[in-house]
């Protein structure tokens, strides 16, 4: 569908610390309280579909420092790959490096809400933010629902199906699925833009509160996009909104 605005768009994917069946090994149930940012997978692409550059930026987590099997098979990052990578407060830095002082008409996006929950939890709980933080989000997976009408498999793989596009990469890599977000971007209905943008700001969350509608939720179930979001409401803590 026909843009108007030709300035870049940011889309970020996030690859996270996993486990099977949404469990610490301590038992405690994953949530973006205590799970950590691994990659910030990004792409500046154009609403037309125009990839214009992308990056990995992997991260080192320090709480739970080791990946769960489950992890390394869902994402393909190594343990060798994040012992390498650099901390959350590094990674910050160089990300803004590469992005440079966002325009203030630089809009950043992801698929669904989760992406930006967890780097919010995380800035705070390092006490630094990426400067992209400071420009409207925009949910990808909304504007894609009202475009096209779809209410169910409404994850990133359901989404290329319904438009005949098969996965470049490797699913749940977070810069290969923000490159096939990218894919998207031309069949959405840019005239929905300014009504769905989220502003700038941070917000704050009762993540305790919200841990029960992920009883029933598995981590894969989370990433493959299975749970629609008229089912699990607005609860932050999925990838699905």
């Amino acid at each position: 569908m026909t843009a108007s605005n030709d300035n870049p768009l940011l889309i970020v994917d996030l690859e996270a610390t996993c486990w099977e069946n949404s469990r610490l090994p301590n038992g405690e149930r994953q949530s973006i309280g205590n799970m950590e940012i691994i990659e910030f997978g990004c792409a500046l692409a154009t609403r037309a579909g125009e990839l214009m550059d992308s990056r990995s930026f992997l991260v080192r987590p320090v709480r739970n420092p080791d990946l769960s099997a489950f992890c390394r098979s869902l994402t393909g990052i190594t343990q060798a790959m994040v012992n390498a990578a650099q901390v959350y407060p590094e990674v910050v830095r160089a990300l803004d490096e590469w992005l440079g002082r966002p325009a203030e008409s630089l809009v950043w996006c992801s698929w669904g809400n989760y992406d930006r929950h967890h780097i919010q939890a995380e800035s705070e709980t390092h006490g630094i933010a990426p400067r992209f933080l400071a420009c409207p989000h925009l949910n990808l997976k909304r504007i894609w629902r009202r475009s096209t009408g779809q209410k169910k498999k409404t994850g990133l793989a359901s989404a290329l199906a319904f438009h005949d596009l098969a996965f470049e990469g490797r699913p749940h890599r977070g810069v290969d699925d923000a490159r096939n977000i990218a894919r998207l971007l031309p069949f959405m209905d840019w005239a929905l833009e300014h009504e769905l943008l989220t502003p700038p700001g941070f917000e704050s969350i009762d993540y305790n509160a919200r841990l029960a509608a992920l009883d029933e939720l598995t981590a894969l179930d989370q990433e493959l996009g299975r749970y629609d979001e008229d089912t699990v409401g607005s609860n932050p803590l999925t990838r699905n909104e």
